[in-house]
Parts: C-alpha cells; sequence; structure tokens
C-alpha cells in the first residue's frame, strides 16, 4: 500500500547508506560560511537525503529544490501512465490561478467568500448537467465539492444510510441491519464505505460474458434494509455504462422503495457529451445522488470531487454541522474540514473556459482515439472487451485471444511495455470472473493520436519480442 507507511526502527534509521563501508570515506566539509556555485559542489551532494530524523540544520533553498527534484525523476512520466484516468494536463493560465490559490483554505468562507462563491457555480452547473430539478426553491438540488470521488461516496452512503435509519425509526421498526446493493465490478471505495459505515453489501456478480451489474438481479437483492443500489456510469474495469434506467423502470414497475446512487466518477462528464440521450441521470425519478471526479474527465489536476443530490429531502439534517469559529455561521457536511480551494477554482476555470462546446469536442475527440486504437488492437490479435462508439467511457480493455495459444499472459505484454515508459496495467476481472486477465488503455485528454500510434507501434513490438522467447525465458525475464 502507498498510502500507508511503517515508521523504522531505530536500528533500521542508523544503518543510513546501503553500503556502509560509505561511512569510512572521508569528506572534508566546507566551513560554515563557505559558498559553493553549484549544488553538486556542496557538502550536501555528497550526504544522502534525510530519511528517518528531520535534520538539525537547514540548508540553501536551491539545493533542497535541486535534491528533491533529482529524488523524483526516479518517478515515471505521468503522461505515460496509461492506467489512471487522473488528469494530467492543465493550460498555463489555470495553473497560474490554482498556484496563486494554494494558500487560501477553502473552508474559510469567511475570509474567501468569493471562491466559496466559485463553488456554488460549479455545484450548480453540475448539478443541471445532470439534470437535476429546477422548478422550485423547495425542490432545488443541493451539493458540494469533495476531494474526490471517495469521499463524495462517503458522504453519499452516509446520507443513504441515515435517510433509510430514521424511516426504519419512524415505523418503529429494526434498524440496525442496513445493505446496500452493487456490482461486484465497483472501485473499492464503495468496499471502504459500506464496511466503515457498517453496510452490508449485497453483489451483482460479474461473469465471463458480462462485466456490469444485472438489472434483474440487483432488483431482486433488494429488501426492506436495503438503502439503495448503486449503478455505475463507467466501470473501472471494462469502462462500460450500466443500464440505471432498466433498474429504475423495475423499481417503478415493482414499486418497490428504493433509491439508486450514481457512480460517475468517470462517466458524469463523458456521457453528457458524448451520449446525450442516454438516461441515467435525475430524469430517472428513482435517482436521488450522483457523484462524479472533477480530476478525472473533469479534467482538473488530482484533488476535487462533487456530490448532488436530487433535493434537500435526501440529506438528513443531522448530518450537516453549523459552525461559526472561522467568522462566520457556515453549514459544513465533509469527511475532512481544511483543505485547499486551488483545485475547485481550477474545475470553474475548465467549464467557463471550455463550455459544453469545447468538452464535448475534447470527449468526441478521445471517444475516436479510443476506437481507433481498439481497431488497431484487433488487427493484432487481441480481443477487445469494452464498447466503443461512445458507448462507454474513452477506454480500451483488451486481452490476449486463448485460442492463439500464446505462451505468455498479459502480465509479460505489460511488463514489456513497462520497459518502454508505458504503464498498461494488466489485471484479474472482478470476483466470480477473476480467471480472465485483461489489459487497459485510459486515453485522456493529452492522449493525441499520434502517440497512440506510438503505443500501437511498441504493442506489436512487445508482442514479437515475447514470441521470440520461450516460456523460461519470459518467466526469468519477468522475475
Amino acid at each position: 500500500m502507498v498510502h500507508l507507511a511503517s515508521v523504522a526502527s531505530d536500528a533500521t534509521a542508523k544503518r543510513g547508506s546501503v553500503i556502509e563501508d560509505m561511512e569510512n570515506i572521508t569528506i572534508d566539509e566546507p566551513a560554515a560560511d563557505e559558498v559553493t556555485a553549484s549544488v553538486y559542489g556542496s557538502r550536501f551532494a555528497a550526504r544522502e537525503l534525510p530519511q528517518h530524523e528531520m535534520p538539525d540544520h537547514e540548508m540553501p533553498k536551491e539545493v533542497a529544490y535541486r535534491l528533491i527534484r533529482d529524488d523524483l525523476t526516479l518517478d515515471g512520466n505521468p503522461m505515460l501512465n496509461l492506467a489512471s484516468f487522473v488528469t494530467t494536463y492543465m493550460e498555463e493560465e489555470v495553473e497560474k490561478l490554482m498556484a496563486e490559490a494554494l494558500p487560501k483554505n477553502f473552508i474559510d468562507y469567511e475570509e474567501y467568500p468569493q471562491t466559496a462563491e466559485i463553488q456554488n457555480r460549479c455545484v450548480s452547473m453540475i448539478a443541471r448537467m445532470f439534470n437535476a430539478p429546477t422548478h422550485s426553491d423547495d425542490a432545488s438540488a443541493m451539493g458540494t465539492s469533495t476531494v474526490g470521488s471517495s469521499e463524495a461516496i462517503m458522504l453519499g452512503v452516509l446520507a443513504m444510510k441515515r435517510r433509510w435509519q430514521n424511516k426504519r425509526k419512524a415505523e418503529g421498526k429494526d434498524f440496525s441491519k442496513p445493505n446496500i446493493v452493487m456490482n461486484s465490478a465497483v472501485q473499492v471505495c464503495w468496499e471502504k464505505a459500506a464496511r466503515y459505515f457498517e453496510v452490508e453489501e449485497r453483489y451483482s456478480y460479474c461473469t465471463k460474458e458480462r462485466y456490469v451489474i444485472d438489472p434483474e438481479e440487483a432488483v431482486s437483492l433488494v429488501d426492506e434494509n436495503t438503502i439503495a443500489i448503486c449503478a455505475i456510469i463507467g466501470t473501472t474495469y471494462t469502462g462500460e455504462y450500466e443500464d440505471v434506467k432498466a433498474i429504475n423502470d423495475l423499481l417503478v414497475d415493482k414499486n418497490i422503495d428504493c433509491p439508486i446512487h450514481v457512480d460517475a466518477a468517470s462517466g458524469g462528464f463523458v456521457a453528457p457529451f458524448v451520449v446525450p440521450e442516454l438516461a441515467w441521470d435525475f430524469r430517472l425519478e428513482k435517482v436521488i445522488s450522483i457523484n462524479v471526479s472533477g480530476h478525472k474527465y473533469g479534467l482538473v489536476y488530482p484533488g476535487v470531487g462533487w456530490v448532488v443530490w436530487r433535493s434537500p429531502e435526501y440529506l438528513p439534517k443531522e448530518l450537516v454541522f453549523n459552525i461559526n469559529y472561522l467568522g462566520a455561521d457556515q453549514a459544513s457536511f465533509t469527511l475532512n474540514f481544511s483543505k485547499g480551494a486551488s483545485q475547485v477554482i481550477g474545475q470553474y476555470y475548465q467549464m467557463i473556459r471550455l463550455g459544453k462546446r469545447g468538452y464535448r469536442s475534447i470527449m468526441m475527440n478521445l471517444t475516436r482515439t479510443a476506437d481507433y486504437l481498439a481497431a488497431n488492437l484487433k488487427q493484432l490479435g487481441f480481443i477487445v472487451m469494452s464498447k466503443g462508439r461512445g458507448q462507454g467511457l474513452p477506454l480500451v480493455a483488451f486481452r490476449l485471444d486463448p485460442m492463439l495459444g500464446h505462451h505468455y499472459d498479459e502480465f509479460a505484454v505489460a511488463h514489456q511495455l513497462r520497459e518502454r515508459g508505458w504503464v498498461v496495467p494488466a489485471y484479474t476481472m472482478a470476483p466470480h470472473s477473476e480467471d480472465l486477465k485483461l489489459m487497459r488503455v485510459v486515453v485522456r485528454e493529452d492522449f493525441s493520436r499520434s502517440r497512440c500510434d506510438t503505443l500501437v507501434k511498441d504493442i506489436k513490438l512487445a508482442v514479437e519480442t515475447l514470441n521470440s522467447m520461450d516460456k523460461k525465458s519470459i518467466e526469468d525475464h519477468n522475475v
């Protein structure tokens, strides 16, 4: 896990350099006031960077910058990381705006009222993009920014659970065993939300032929303790859109009182522009809340998400905290408190800079590029598992054709591509279909047709290289 770091023991910390004999090499230290013209001529360049304990003394800012920057060169190139949905390109003008906002604490509405107003504008634009009802003030949608879709989903689950509990209490019924229905291909944040907030997970499992939720099966899993059904617009595994309308219609036809939350983390900024006729949002009466990631196809650098509720009735008032210790009365419904304002400002820039036509142009180009890549991969003998022509996210999920009898798997292909700098993930499918191995290329804004051609050439070269190697050599090479 990247997010959890263990603290080194004193014995480990004292080991220092990997090569212990380096301690026997003496280097004359410059006098305290000696000035060197070069970072690499300074005493700091002859030492390892502090790793376990804060140093006793300061170092020049230029030296600190250069040494840390050198350390970071070991990271991969974000533009070649085709595993991630996260935005890796923004215009210089918005980068300046975001840099200027770095000192601002977004939560301090009294000090930064215009930043709060910008968030409200974003919520309004996104809610209308999702066809939220706006016919009256009493029925108007409401929403908030988050640090990403994970927090947005947590808030959505909290609201649905509390609303279900309040209803059960009012009816004098047991409210200790809530459950939520979802596809087994959900992003891990859904499993976290269910376990952290003690909600039973009920799954509609994927099969070798179906990688999305089965509407009939999902509805059949609903009982009086179900707080909601989760439907996904753009699954992580294959990018496919789940049939939210079918779930909605079944619930209506069967007169089942169960809401739908739509996880549009990846597809919320794609579907409205590529397939505007697709009914998945607040046009469906059972959809009560939607989350979306601004830092994915919302085209903002990492750190912003959004959650929108159909109307105030779906967000229990007791979950909203009113505080005044920052200088003014303000309402807060978040899992954290302090956060930067830069990403919210970046989201507003993108929406007014691009407008609907700009977003549509970008998303259509990404869709065309994904279709082009899929066609090339089919010519190379791969099986494409994702939907094309805008019926899913602009990504390509693919796997080796088992009929061709390869003596290597998708993980070996991914390893070969990594040697060329590409990060194209290989992984197993969701539970109950995990014997399927596949790879995925996420087509982002900065993935041009030219770069796509280079990737295709490198995939072809990777396959040719693996075909020329025997099985043992491949296994030894991938260790």
